[in-house]
């Protein structure tokens, strides 16, 4: 089960549907400073299963500390066999980390897999490598050059996108993920049993918010689509391309729910 050094690799596709639709309105943006705009976006495909993510999911922990990067837990399902059941996993993550395998155009499917800026893979305990990858991603064309903002009012989450300042980048889906900041888990079968595991920024739900056209538009998400038990804070990320064919991250913001 062991490949790329300390990875596990699968290369078989089964899809999955995203849900989520969620009404638009006017509201007033929020101006964010410039520095606090975050420079990556950062995914980790992981899994309870896998004797080589606990040191990926100590790095994910490591980044989420760091106001320049927005790092998230994805855990994937197709383990699940092996023993012990993900008590995170979702079949929307596994589709994500494989449409992102087509859209490059490889195989190359596996745990621990970081995925930076939607488009550079690299193994998810090679810490050297995410950052070289963050370094070089951010050179690309519209990467998180789109400022994003979010704000709590009430019983909502109010969501603004600017215009785009270059040509080329002009579109893009708008999706909120809701986190749980850091869940311990104690696992007592499979490859990791007997070890208490932390996962950090684990990925609770995803809706899609809208689709943002180059031009500077805002949205209401209500606080109810988003929470469940562990839930405390929220990402909003806008990406090139579609579900299916997730291309560049354009911009991202994170919000504490608590």
């Amino acid at each position: 089960m062991t490949t790329m050094t300390a990875s596990h690799l699968v290369s078989r596709w089964s899809g999955a549907l995203w849900s989520g639709a969620l009404g638009i309105c006017a509201i007033v943006a929020v101006i964010r400073p410039a520095e606090a705009d975050p420079r990556a976006v950062v995914e980790l495909f992981t899994s309870q299963g896998c004797s080589s993510c606990p040191p990926a999911d100590q790095i994910i922990g490591d980044l989420s500390k760091d106001p320049s990067i927005i790092a998230l837990s994805m855990p994937i399902d197709y383990w699940d066999y092996l023993g012990w059941k993900d008590t995170l996993a979702d079949s929307r993550f596994s589709a994500r980390q494989r449409a992102y395998s087509r859209m490059r155009g490889d195989r190359e499917v596996y745990t621990p897999q970081v995925v930076v800026n939607g488009s550079t893979h690299v193994i998810g305990s090679d810490r050297a490598g995410i950052e070289s990858a963050i370094g070089k991603t951010d050179k690309g064309t519209g990467v998180m050059s789109v400022p994003v903002t979010m704000s709590l009012a009430g019983k909502q989450i109010n969501v603004s996108v600017a215009a785009s300042n270059e040509p080329a980048v002009s579109h893009g889906e708008v999706w909120i993920c809701s986190i749980a900041k850091s869940v311990p888990i104690a696992i007592t079968r499979g490859e990791n049993r007997g070890q208490q595991v932390t996962y950090h920024n684990v990925v609770r739900n995803l809706l899609k918010v809208g689709d943002w056209t180059g031009r500077s538009e805002s949205w209401t998400v209500p606080i109810e689509n988003l929470t469940r038990d562990g839930v405390d804070g929220a990402v909003v990320y806008v990406q090139d391309g579609s579900r299916d064919k997730p291309g560049t991250m354009l911009g991202a913001a994170y919000t504490s729910l608590h």
